[in-house]
């Protein structure tokens, strides 16, 4: 097996207690959706990939099956290649099987484990390929390794993360990825479409519960990081179409009145209120195209299954005016 590079340090306690009560503050209370993602939680997400509501993942996979060497074409070779929330890097295999020469994958996850042993097998696996892990929130300004050798940078983001965030957010997002990969690179990105509302809520309220586990993964991981004392059975898992914000918003409703500490904060929840723990927006093409044009990216290639449930596009920076 190839050696890894140390990954970066993840983000301090301290800052992710300030943004965690921050959260808490709002109304309605949010927490952020990286707190899904430690060791069990990115296992419990693997596992709600597989589920038979859960269209999302088997549906770009099945893009990535059919069009993957025309992407790989569109980006031309000798890519570094730069993933977001990488996972367990499934969809990169079928891109990295296709692409021409790729010089080096640095993928970049909050879950170190995880991150670490997934770039693990990938590094056995391309024994040719540079792997540098990057452990950080890429919602954050964060430090990528040197990155030498490449005619071109190209972030991927697959999943349709980006649907997670509210406009604003996910233009800095966006804006990130434009930063990184300078005027000759390209996104490669995964954008769920607006479909039927009962599709969407079953696929975020499976019938086994994986989901809710899930859900409720984000107050156990804040428990043992941030020594927090969420009472995880005073909590239960609820998905809801919101029509006017296009979005699925996942929820955990408090059971009854109670009050959670943080350090020396502490947060009262009343019986009926809830957590809003993830957004995940859906898009129109045309409404996506116009979402990255605030980023100063244009939509230059889109791929979708035949049912047009789910897209995969290429953005890359518009001739300078």
């Amino acid at each position: 097996m190839s050696k890894l590079p140390a990954a970066v340090v993840a983000p301090s306690i301290d800052h992710l207690t300030v943004g965690a009560l921050d959260g808490l503050r709002k109304s309605p209370k949010e927490l952020s959706p990286v707190w899904f993602y430690d060791e069990l939680g990115s296992t419990l997400f693997d596992a709600i990939c597989e589920l038979p509501e859960y269209y999302v993942t088997r549906t770009e996979i099945g893009i990535m099956q059919e069009h993957a060497t025309q992407m790989a074409e569109a980006l031309g070779p000798q890519v570094a290649l730069i993933e977001y929330g990488s996972g367990s890097s499934l969809k990169t295999r079928l891109l990295l099987d296709r692409l021409e020469a790729p010089v080096s994958y640095v993928p970049i996850d909050i879950s170190r484990d995880y991150l670490l042993e997934a770039a693990g097998v990938l590094a056995r696996d391309y024994p040719s390929l540079q792997i540098v892990p990057v452990c950080a929130d890429f919602t954050q300004p964060f430090d990528l390794p040197p990155i030498t050798g490449a005619q071109r940078k190209v972030v991927y983001f697959p999943g349709s993360t980006l649907g997670n965030f509210e406009r604003a957010q996910a233009v800095k997002v966006l804006a990130s990825m434009r930063a990184i990969i300078g005027r000759r690179g390209a996104v490669l990105i995964g954008i769920d479409l607006k479909k039927d509302p009962r599709v969407l809520e079953r696929a975020y309220d499976d019938r086994a519960g994986v989901t809710a586990r899930f859900n409720l993964n984000a107050l156990r991981h804040m428990n043992r990081e941030l020594g927090a004392d969420f009472d995880l059975t005073a909590f239960e898992h609820r998905a809801v179409w919101v029509e006017a914000q296009s979005r699925i918003e996942m929820h955990l409703l408090s059971k009854r009145d109670q009050v959670v500490h943080l350090g020396d904060d502490e947060v009262k929840i009343a019986r009926g209120e809830y957590l809003r723990t993830e957004c995940c927006h859906k898009y129109t093409l045309q409404g996506f195209a116009e979402l990255a044009a605030e980023a100063d990216l244009a939509v230059t290639q889109v791929w979708t299954d035949r049912e047009r449930l789910f897209s995969v596009q290429l953005l890359e920076v518009p001739p300078a005016r």
